[in-house]
C-alpha cells in the first residue's frame, strides 16, 4: 500500500526510545522527513544517525516540564526551517502508584506533560496543517483510556484527559483536512514496560520472570508487543491511506482490552 506521505514533514515527540524511537524510524522509511524531539541531546543526535541520510531529518531539545518553552521552540523551528504535517503526541508516564496516595504534583505534572504540552503543540502546528489541507495528530496514550489499570491511578486519570481533549479536537479539526486519533498501547517492550513488572513482582513477592509471565498470558497473543508493532498502526493513521479515519482510539494490545 501506498501510504503517499513521501516528503511530508514529522514532529515526533519522545524519539529516542520506544514507541517514538520505532514510529521516527518507520515514518522516515516511508520517505517523511523527521523532526525528533525530547530532552536529551547525545540520544537524540543518535537516533539521528539511524535515519536515512537522504532526507531531510533533524532534532529539537525540548523539555515537557516546560509547555510554554515547548510551545516557543517548536515555533521558533517552523519559522526557521517549515511546518509540519504529522504530529506524534509521546511521552513517558506518570509513576505508578495507588490513586488515593497520590499528590497533587504528581496529578500537576502529568496533565502538565500529558495534555498541556499536547495543546501547545496543536496550537502550534494546526495553522499550517490548515493552509496544507493535510494534517495528522496521533496521540499515544494507553488502553487505560478504556479501562482503568489497576496502580496507575494518575496515568488512568491523565489519560482519560487526553482521550477527551483530542476526540474534541478531532471534530474541531476535521473540516480542514486534518485528523486527530489515539494509538493505546498495551504491554510493549519498552523501559516502561520494565519499570511497571518490577514494581508488580517486589509488590507481590514473585519473581520478575513470573511476573512477565503472569503479564504475557493477559493478553490472547500471549506476549508483549514489539515497539516496531505498534509504530506500524501510528504511521499508518499517519497517512493518507488513514485520511477517513478520525477521533478513534486504537488499542494495539494483542487483544487484552476486554472492552470494544
Amino acid at each position: 500500500m501506498d501510504l503517499k506521505i513521501n516528503n511530508k514533514n514529522a514532529l515526533v515527540c519522545g524519539s529516542t526510545q520506544g514507541i517514538g524511537r520505532a514510529t521516527a524510524m518507520a515514518l522516515a522509511a516511508e520517505g517523511v522527513n523527521v523532526t525528533l524531539v525530547a530532552r536529551n541531546r547525545d540520544k537524540l543526535k543518535a537516533v539521528l544517525e539511524e535515519l536515512p541520510k537522504h532526507r531531510n531529518h533533524s532534532y529539537i531539545v525540548a523539555d515537557f516540564s516546560k509547555p510554554r518553552e515547548l510551545q516557543e521552540q517548536i515555533i521558533k523551528f517552523i519559522e526557521k526551517n517549515h511546518g509540519f504535517h504529522i504530529v506524534i503526541n509521546n511521552t513517558g508516564g506518570p509513576r505508578s502508584g495507588n490513586i488515593l496516595t497520590a499528590s497533587l504534583e504528581e496529578f500537576d505534572n502529568a496533565f502538565t506533560m500529558h495534555l498541556k504540552c499536547n495543546h501547545v503543540l496543536a496550537q502550534a502546528t494546526i495553522p499550517f496543517m490548515k493552509t496544507e489541507g493535510f494534517g495528522r495528530i496521533v496521540n499515544i496514550i494507553s488502553t487505560s483510556v478504556k479501562e482503568p489499570i489497576p496502580g496507575l491511578g494518575v496515568s488512568n486519570t491523565v489519560r482519560g484527559a487526553v482521550g477527551n481533549w483530542s476526540k474534541t479536537l478531532a471534530t474541531e479539526v476535521g473540516p480542514f483536512g486534518i485528523t486527530v486519533n489515539n494509538v493505546l498501547p498495551g504491554f510493549t517492550e519498552t523501559v516502561r514496560l520494565t519499570e511497571i513488572i518490577n514494581i508488580k513482582a517486589n509488590a507481590s513477592k514473585t519473581s520478575i520472570e513470573e511476573m512477565t509471565e503472569i503479564m504475557k498470558n493477559y493478553a490472547p497473543a500471549k506476549r508483549f508487543a514489539k515497539p516496531e508493532e505498534t509504530a506500524n498502526v501510528i504511521t499508518f493513521l499517519a497517512s493518507e491511506a488513514a485520511s477517513y479515519v478520525n477521533g478513534i482510539n486504537v488499542p494495539v494490545d494483542g487483544g487484552r482490552t476486554k472492552s470494544l
